[in-house]
């Protein structure tokens, strides 16, 4: 039954496109550019200062959550920002039952068009609104979230002390990395 209510929100989400100008969804994709903008910026500072990806891996299991809580700490009263994935890496970050079917979705839309991937994905529910970012994995996520023979030992090290449970390696440049969720209540 909860498959069927979520994956009727779910298609119903995806009739809404980024055309929308409701400004719910302008205001959630304007917090997941601030969340994406301030991980990212981090993330290519780190990649600069080491090209090994052991400061990147170091930034990720040591201030990530830190900087989310900060930008969650700049949003209205009822609205939040997060990272889930189908394979994450920190169990903080494990997907509920609407992140889930929300990334299949994304998948599925993956699989048989590869188009309009960027654009936000709205999806209602009875208590709140959710907007969904999609996040691919580019060439220099690989170093961290690729094939494990191809993972260095260092960052090995570091994510088997820090994330004894990581389902986030294995990548191929292109995949479904995850989303950024922003999600305000009614």
């Amino acid at each position: 039954m909860l498959r069927k209510i979520l994956l009727c929100s779910i298609v119903i989400a995806s009739q809404v496109n980024a055309t929308d100008n409701s400004s719910s969804q302008l205001e959630g994709v304007k917090y997941i550019k601030m969340l994406g903008k301030t991980l990212k910026g981090n993330l290519q500072k780190e990649m600069k200062s080491d090209m090994s990806g052991l400061g990147a891996m170091h930034f990720c299991s040591q201030k990530a959550d830190d900087l989310t809580k900060e930008v969650n700490s700049k949003l209205p009263k009822g609205t939040t920002i997060r990272r889930t994935a189908l394979r994450y890496r920190n169990e903080a970050n494990k997907p509920d039952a609407i992140d889930r079917e929300t990334m299949q979705k994304i998948l599925n839309d993956m699989n048989a068009s590869k188009t309009n991937l960027g654009k936000p994905f709205i999806v209602d529910t009875n208590s709140s609104t959710r907007i969904y970012k999609a996040l691919f994995v580019e060439k220099k996520c690989l170093k961290c979230h690729g094939a494990k023979k191809n993972i260095s030992s260092d960052i090995t090290k570091v994510i088997q002390s820090k994330y004894p449970n990581d389902l986030a390696t294995g990548f191929k440049e292109g995949d479904l990395r995850g989303v950024i969720v922003v999600e305000t209540k009614k």
